[in-house]
């Protein structure tokens, strides 16, 4: 009898949260209707607990409020970014819910909202890119990246952004997340002009434009081939890896760029300098040998790996010169190879050549 009591008296008590929920949610909407976003904010935080238990219909109300508080925010321009992200959390997590019910309530108002806060966050980004403002430019396209991850030209804007401003540590992981998704952007960007404001614009699809312009609002549509950005991507986090002296990824990116471009004449250069670079540690450790027999012995062992290493970075200096025969950084580089190997015939032969 007195355990029947007890689970009577939790049911009762979450029932009586659950009414207090409701009660709260509305007096919440009532704050946010008369201009108070904030407050209503506060409101809603402290019934959050309770939203697990919450029926349908207050779940609903409650992910549709908090959201549209959160886009109101960020339509004031306050914290952008951040408060972007809790808006779309929140009208996600109604789509969710709404969809697990079977009840769409707010869904249409949800899809709309995150449709339009989408649209606000890309110009935003567009006029930071223009005013030079890189940082905030990334951060936005990023989190509209997130919002939409099949939208992936946001990712990499966001990295060009981030490469712009030389935020590395952002920049390296929106390259490396893109390579990780394979990311070409190859593809067709359709464009056409708005007539009332003369302006060019780009269509998500060929049948998109074709609705603007059938519907009189759009003229001379035109289409723009986009080539591969994954060159432009591994060169550019090869460069990044080598001024944070990751010699290993450096040379891993620039293999990648031969692979796509064998005839970057920069990347033959640039793995025959990270392999040099790496030279001067074995270098270091030989200085710092005495004399003992065993010493000695180890190092010989050092001499053979150091000359073996510098022996490799040949065929990359050699390919470099076949494409820019008069390349003299290269053939000196080359050059200077051959005399601390003591390969004075191939040493001649290329002097001969200047």
């Amino acid at each position: 009898m007195k355990r029947k009591f007890v689970m009577l008296s939790i049911v009762l008590l979450i029932n009586a949260g659950l009414y207090a929920q409701k009660a709260q949610i509305k007096n919440a909407q009532e704050m946010f209707a008369n201009g108070k976003p904030q407050d209503a904010l506060g409101v809603l935080k402290t019934t959050e607990y309770l939203i697990i238990n919450a029926t349908d219909e207050d779940k609903s109300d409650f992910y549709f409020l908090r959201g549209n508080i959160y886009k109101d925010l960020v339509s004031k321009n306050i914290d952008v970014p951040n408060n972007f992200s809790l808006a779309s959390e929140a009208y996600q997590e109604l789509l969710r819910a709404e969809n697990e019910a079977e009840k769409y309530k707010y869904t249409l108002q949800a899809n709309a909202a995150l449709k339009e806060m989408k649209s606000k966050l890309v110009n935003g980004a567009i006029e930071d890119y223009k005013i030079g403002k890189y940082k905030e430019s990334a951060e936005k396209s990023y989190k509209v990246y997130l919002l939409d991850k099949k939208d992936t030209l946001n990712l990499f804007n966001a990295a060009s952004s981030s490469m712009t401003v030389k935020d590395y540590d952002s920049a390296i992981k929106y390259y490396e997340e893109l390579k990780a998704i394979n990311y070409s952007g190859k593809g067709i960007i359709y464009y056409a002009t708005d007539k009332k404001t003369k302006k060019e614009e780009a269509f998500v699809s060929a049948n998109v434009r074709k609705l603007n312009i059938d519907s009189g609002l759009y003229e001379k549509p035109r289409d723009e081939f986009s080539p591969s950005k994954k060159l432009e991507i591994n060169k550019n986090l090869a460069y990044i890896y080598l001024e944070k002296n990751d010699a290993a990824k450096a040379e891993a990116c620039y293999n990648v760029v031969l692979e796509i471009d064998p005839k970057y004449i920069d990347a033959y250069i640039n793995i025959a300098y990270v392999k040099l670079e790496s030279k001067k540690s074995i270098v270091d450790e030989m200085n710092n040998l005495g004399n003992t027999p065993s010493e000695m012995e180890q190092y010989d062992k050092l001499k053979i790996k150091k000359d073996n290493l510098v022996k490799s970075v040949i065929p990359y200096l050699k390919k470099a010169l076949a494409i820019e025969p008069k390349n003299q950084d290269v053939v000196k580089s080359l050059m200077g190879v051959y005399r601390s190997l003591d390969m004075m015939d191939d040493y001649n032969a290329l002097k001969s050549t200047m």
